[in-house]
């Protein structure tokens, strides 16, 4: 027997109080004078011998009142006992783990593995009875807040409107859940139903040391519903990323796209075909034998500039939902440069190689370097620094490379190397050490030694790839300059100098020549070389590090503000949904968004104005049908130390019967109750006869 409210019991000992009653009542028992007959005498001996047995009849049976009263508050019960019309049935609560992974959408016999979840759920929903409660949880779904409930037609809208979800499944969150909610508890059924395909993906990939043994303790029931029944066939999209770092309108997007085959079948054949925009841009057919990937090259033409949105697309299969991967690319409209420069010397060549790319497609602005510190740099994709006297607005440059902005340092023509030095040291980049060779001086010049033609500002550079032959220029002075490795040198001259250089800082970057664009320091601006390598390179640095382009559903979103600058933006969810978003721009600078269980684009808008697009993507894991076996369970629940009892149904089990089978049987109280009353009755009756008794014997005294 087991009592469902064990704290009342300690009311036993409520049990003693007839017991001292009694004894308190015997030491004021009034001495009776018998008469000298002999046999009166032993009539009211044999009287007084009688109501003493009944008193401590009525002892008992007032001890055992409380006692049936106690315990019938403590809600005792026992396995498979029925009595009829004096039991009832004892109270469950059932949490139901669904398994809504899209690797459910399978589909079996009966439907999709999802479906058939959500059918034997509602008809096990549709058992419970008045007094039971119960609570879902989806496998796939993050910081569940659930609470058990008794509104049973709740439970069931809930899950008819459940859909599959693109955030990859984790059992054992579900699982702890599940034990936390049905230990909360009071009822004598304890039970939770797990519906699942079993997919290895789901179980913990590490050993676990959580010990669950006090929550699912040998008063829980895990009832496990293996779902999966035929071998699956699946191809997946695994990955889609640009080969481009430089992205212009009208120009061939390369990208690289991987396609894994897990079934036991080789493809042949097979067709992936490139959306641009909704646009099929490209198509390529491939082949893939069983159990492997391939990697496939497909070049693309975006033909409108701002956030471009692509789209690789396989054939159907028996799991829909990883035939589609997403990718955001952003192609500038109108890039928009800044120029900051003292004396017209330092940059007139630059500026007239940075107009050759033309108004439609670049802002140029020119500030002096006194005039830097109320500029806003968000609003520039470059920044040109031809001025070593910066003495305001350092720590806005710092900001602006950080958040993503670009920067290229070209020494002016009268260089205070103490003065240039200070800039680099805040920037946190090497300095300078000193220069080298004479102004106006080409009797003594180096030239170009190494070029790294697989850096992006070569790209399609060259109209032949095989002859990327640059005419070196003569450079007579020059800063004597080294990466240190902290970045990465781009061409270098050949005294071992970096003449062109790369540095990374936060998401954004830093270009730097150790010359100044000027006839007295070298020949370079003359080069053929000079204007399309200013004009890549401003392409280049404009190029926006979009580090959240391998969003996997269910991760958060990191929001920039900077680049919102608003206290309200909208997302533009893959459903069509939209959610407005309200932030303090005092307090935080970057916002998380979680709400990403859908796969696809989420654009953020402030008013009409598109400020991002990130693409988010399923976990391909949850694509590769390879399902744990009765072992793998077993060990599982070995690690968390459960303690329970472990059920197992099949398809060919009828899941009620199963269930009534197993289930603990009947609720005693009411039994308990009802023998309280009727001991109640007949210590009422015992105690009225008593009372004439001992009347009748004080009257014949």
């Amino acid at each position: 027997m087991t009592f469902l409210n064990p704290a009342v019991l300690i009311g036993l000992l409520a049990a003693a109080i007839p017991v001292i009653i009694h004894l308190l009542n015997l030491r004021k028992l009034k001495k009776i004078e018998f008469s000298t007959l002999t046999f009166l005498k032993e009539l009211q001996k044999n009287k007084i011998r009688k109501i003493k047995i009944k008193q401590w009849l009525l002892l008992a049976i007032r001890v055992l009142i409380v006692l049936f009263i106690v315990m019938a508050f403590a809600r005792p019960a026992l396995r498979g006992l029925s009595i009829a019309g004096t039991t009832s049935a004892a109270k469950t609560t059932a949490v139901f783990i669904v398994d809504n992974s899209f690797s459910m959408a399978v589909l079996g016999q009966n439907g999709s593995y999802f479906n058939q979840a959500k059918d034997l759920t509602r008809k096990i929903i549709e058992q419970l009875k008045e007094g039971d409660e119960a609570a879902i949880l989806f496998l796939s779904e993050d910081e569940q807040q659930i609470n058990l409930t008794n509104d049973f037609n709740q439970l069931i809208n809930r899950l008819n409107q459940s859909e599959l979800s693109f955030i990859k499944g984790d059992l054992h969150k579900s699982i702890t859940l599940a034990a936390q909610l049905v230990n909360k508890s009071n009822n004598f059924n304890r039970e939770i139903y797990l519906l699942t395909d079993f997919q290895k993906n789901i179980f913990p990939q590490n050993e676990l040391k959580t010990d669950l043994s006090e929550l699912l303790n040998e008063n829980v029931k895990l009832y496990s519903f293996i779902l999966s029944e035929k071998k699956v066939f699946n191809l997946a999209v695994d990955e889609i990323k640009s080969a481009n770092q430089i992205f212009e309108k009208d120009k061939p997007i390369t990208f690289n796209i991987t396609i894994s085959n897990y079934s036991e079948q080789d493809v042949q054949n097979g067709v992936i075909s490139v959306f641009v925009n909704q646009k099929r841009a490209a198509q390529k057919s491939f082949d893939v034998d069983a159990g492997k990937s391939v990697l496939l090259d497909i070049d693309a033409i975006a033909d409108a500039a701002g956030f471009v949105d692509v789209l690789a697309e396989i054939e159907s299969d028996d799991i829909e939902q990883d035939n589609k991967r997403y990718n955001s690319v952003f192609i500038p409209d109108k890039i928009s440069a800044l120029i900051v420069s003292d004396d017209i010397a330092s940059h007139r060549f630059l500026k007239l190689a940075l107009q050759t790319i033309g108004q439609q497609k670049l802002k140029l602005e020119e500030r002096n370097s006194n005039q830097i510190s109320g500029v806003q740099l968000t609003n520039y994709d470059v920044v040109f620094i031809c001025n070593d006297n910066i003495t305001q607005g350092n720590e806005k440059l710092i900001q602006y490379v950080k958040d993503g902005g670009s920067l290229f340092i070209i020494p002016q023509v009268n260089t205070d190397i103490n003065r240039l030095n200070n800039l680099l040291g805040k920037l946190n980049l090497p300095l300078a050490n000193g220069f080298a060779g004479k102004l106006n001086d080409k009797t003594l010049s180096v030239q170009f030694d190494k070029i790294d033609f697989n850096h992006p500002v070569f790209l399609n550079l060259f109209k032949i790839e095989d002859k990327k032959n640059i005419e070196s220029p003569s450079i007579n002075y020059f800063l004597k300059y080294s990466t240190q490795g902290k970045g990465t040198n781009i061409i270098t001259l050949t005294d071992g100098s970096s003449f062109l250089s790369e540095f990374k800082q936060g998401k954004g970057k830093i270009f730097l020549f150790n010359t100044a664009n000027d006839l007295s320091w070298s020949n370079f601006p003359l080069k053929t070389i000079y204007a399309p390598l200013i004009v890549k390179s401003v392409y280049y640095l404009s190029q926006k590090e979009n580090q959240q382009n391998n969003i996997i559903a269910g991760t958060p979103l990191t929001i920039d503000l900077n680049r919102i600058n608003s206290t309200q933006f909208k997302i533009f969810k893959p459903d069509s949904t939209t959610e407005i978003i309200n932030v303090d721009l005092t307090n935080q600078k970057y916002f998380d968004y979680k709400s990403t269980s859908l796969a696809g684009f989420y654009k953020i808008y402030t008013g009409n104005e598109i400020v991002d697009n990130i693409a988010v993507n399923f976990d391909k894991s949850e694509s590769n049908p390879v399902y744990a076996d009765e072992n793998d369970f077993n060990k599982y629940l070995e690690m968390i130390k459960f303690k329970g009892k472990l059920i197992n149904i099949n398809k060919e089990i009828n899941p009620v019967d199963a269930i009534n089978q197993a289930r603990f049987g009947s609720e005693l109280w009411r039994l308990f109750l009802l023998i309280a009353i009727l001991l109640a009755i007949l210590e009422m009756t015992i105690a009225r006869n008593v009372k004439k008794e001992v009347e009748g014997i004080s009257t014949t005294n």
